[in-house]
């Protein structure tokens, strides 16, 4: 009896990288499409103009352009650095942005575990819709306020000091000492209630299991708060702390320029300030440049290191990359 062909074992193909990539956008090109808009706009608005980084190294006018601009290399940084002031730039604009950070940092992540553990949804609903509205303020009418209520003589600080019989105070706008706390406790308040959403929305993914099996073993509210909820957002709350020191030195000069007087100026001058007034003010547009990519620099910088020292801390399971 003749015996029946052996079965061949199917042949595996092997595929490349981009055969792989192909396969997987075919598969999913409705995703792929969703995406291409914020990927052109990344590509447009944040990649392209990289292009004008080299303003930084030239000696830039309009009239030559960007090409034909004299090539000065390190000039424009040697400058800065020559600059009396310098060190007081970046320490005014550390000084507040580690404040800020320290100051505002915990308060939405401790706001966002009281919304989370009120059991009342009209009033959780209305703790978060009261919170977010100050983030809807143009700083513009954020620093007006400010120096409505803390004008000394017609506002509500000035009548309360006239009520009470001490007559007209100074003036705490121009007080050197008072400028880093107005701009940044300001700042707190409008922006606390919008930074709880990420952190409620994380909240939102805890196991009720865990809350559960908490309560057999006697945990009390605060202490589920501390062992459960906490615990769980602790990776958000690593990566949004990377985030915020990627961005230690960009402190934005609209605030500051605005509350900036004679009386604080010594304080109030920051890198981002001074980068206006030299690039747009005095039409020294490669020296602001430099300044402006010394500051993203930094900011670099501080993202690798601060990744890198939360990485060893949690055995790599808490940094961004």
């Amino acid at each position: 009896m003749a015996k029946a062909p052996a079965l061949e074992a199917p042949k595996v193909v092997m595929q490349t990288g981009f055969q792989k990539f192909c396969a997987t956008f075919a598969k999913n090109w409705q995703l792929h499409l969703m995406i291409l808009l914020p990927f052109a706009y990344l590509v447009v608005f944040h990649y392209f103009p990289m292009y004008g980084l080299q303003i930084g190294l030239r000696d830039y006018s309009a009239r030559g352009g960007i090409w034909n601009s004299e090539w000065v290399g390190l000039g424009q940084f040697s400058k800065f650095f020559s600059y009396y002031r310098w060190s007081n730039l970046i320490w005014n604009t550390l000084a507040l942005s580690l404040y800020a950070i320290l100051a505002g940092f915990p308060i939405p992540i401790v706001l966002a575990l009281v919304i989370h553990v009120n059991t009342y949804k009209g009033l959780k609903k209305i703790a978060q819709n009261v919170s977010y509205i100050p983030h809807f303020i143009s700083v513009v009418i954020l620093v007006g306020i400010l120096n409505t209520v803390l004008n000394p003589i017609s506002g509500m600080l000035g009548a309360i000091s006239q009520l009470t019989g001490s007559g007209y105070m100074s003036d705490i706008r121009g007080s050197k000492t008072a400028f880093r706390h107005l701009y940044v406790w300001s700042g707190i308040w409008q922006s606390m209630g919008w930074s709880t959403i990420i952190y409620v929305s994380a909240l939102s993914a805890v196991s009720e299991e865990l809350h559960e099996a908490a309560k057999l073993d006697g945990a009390s509210r605060l202490r589920r708060v501390w062992s459960v909820d906490l615990p769980t957002i602790l990776p958000t709350v690593a990566i949004m702390l990377i985030m915020r020191f990627g961005s230690v030195m960009s402190v934005g000069y609209q605030k500051a320029y605005l509350m900036q007087n004679s009386m604080n100026i010594e304080v109030s001058e920051i890198i981002s300030t001074y980068v206006y007034k030299q690039g747009l003010g005095k039409n020294n547009m490669s020296y602001g440049s430099a300044v402006g990519l010394m500051n993203s620099v930094v900011n670099t910088t501080m993202v690798v290191v601060v990744n890198w020292i939360t990485n060893r801390l949690t055995d790599n399971e808490m940094g961004l990359f």
